[in-house]
């Protein structure tokens, strides 16, 4: 359900792995645009024939419960699970709603682009990459030996968390990232073209991710805004003691200023160090996490 990036890069793994899926999405040209590239088969102003043994709703976290609701309620999967990118609030939502949740697995692909919609889908867009799932201790054994079966055939490396582990870990790992990219791409705005035009990989790699859907990453942010808030804080008073110790360091060009800025620099240098260490595989793939 939902036939942009994420449903349509799903479909395209699956389909090559000798899967039957099915698309719906809202707007049926963009079924149809995903059935043409190979996704699966739309069905357009009908329901299938038999229910599906997983139903992955690949819409935006505010639509998640009614989504989930929906499904349950015409009876469209056996189980369900979600590739949204906040997990305790659309979860909360949608057992608010009713939804019978011994039967869905809140999911999240580590993956994406920075483009939209099913003409940016890749069938490798998921591969090696961490598929996190929550189940609980109400979830169905044969709910989530399904959908791990459906993460596995699409190349993904399934990980599982707690939902607020989860929101917490995304947050620093991709959510914080994104609002830091654009801050730093928003500078860009009022430069001068002479500027700009000396732009290079270092500013690009950095304010890459700026490139995506606003829309969407609002509602991302401000379904995760605890989290991300307090890693934008901790980032925001390095910035600023990091600014201080530059501008000390014009002014009077002293050691105290020159070691905060190395200190910073090392931590993160530190920091990227550990992270693939611990075996980041986001870096190479190269795409919008």
């Amino acid at each position: 359900m939902g036939s942009g990036l994420m449903g349509t890069s799903l479909g395209l793994a699956l389909t090559a792995k000798g899967w039957w899926v099915s698309l719906i999405d809202r707007d049926p040209v963009v079924a149809l645009t995903a059935e043409r590239r190979g996704a699966g088969h739309a069905l357009i102003a009908r329901e299938p024939d038999e229910p599906a043994d997983v139903v992955v709703l690949a819409v935006p976290p505010r639509e998640l419960g009614a989504s989930l609701a929906d499904a349950q309620k015409r009876r469209l999967g056996r189980a369900y699970t979600d590739v949204c990118s906040v997990k305790e609030g659309p979860t909360a939502d949608a057992a608010e709603l009713g939804c019978d949740m011994s039967t869905f697995v809140a999911g999240h692909p580590l993956a994406g682009r920075e483009k939209s919609g099913p003409q940016a889908a890749r069938a490798d867009l998921f591969a090696g990459l961490p598929w996190v799932l929550c189940p609980d201790t109400g979830t169905a054994p044969e709910a989530l030996t399904a959908v791990l079966a459906l993460v596995r055939a699409s190349g993904a490396e399934p990980v599982r968390l707690g939902r607020a582990d989860h929101d917490r870990a995304t947050a620093l790992v991709s959510h914080a990232p994104h609002v830091v990219s654009a801050a730093m791409a928003a500078r860009l705005r009022p430069a001068e073209d002479e500027a700009l035009r000396l732009a290079g990989r270092g500013v690009a790699d950095v304010t890459r991710k700026a490139a995506a859907a606003p829309g969407l990453w609002t509602e991302i942010l401000v379904g995760n805004a605890l989290p991300v808030a307090v890693v934008l804080e901790d980032v925001a008073a390095d910035l600023t003691r990091t600014a201080a110790a530059l501008r000390a360091s014009a002014r009077e060009g002293t050691p105290g200023a020159e070691r905060e800025i190395h200190d910073l620099l090392r931590h993160g240098q530190e920091g990227r160090a550990r992270m693939m260490a611990a075996g980041a595989l986001g870096d190479l793939a190269g795409e919008e996490r």
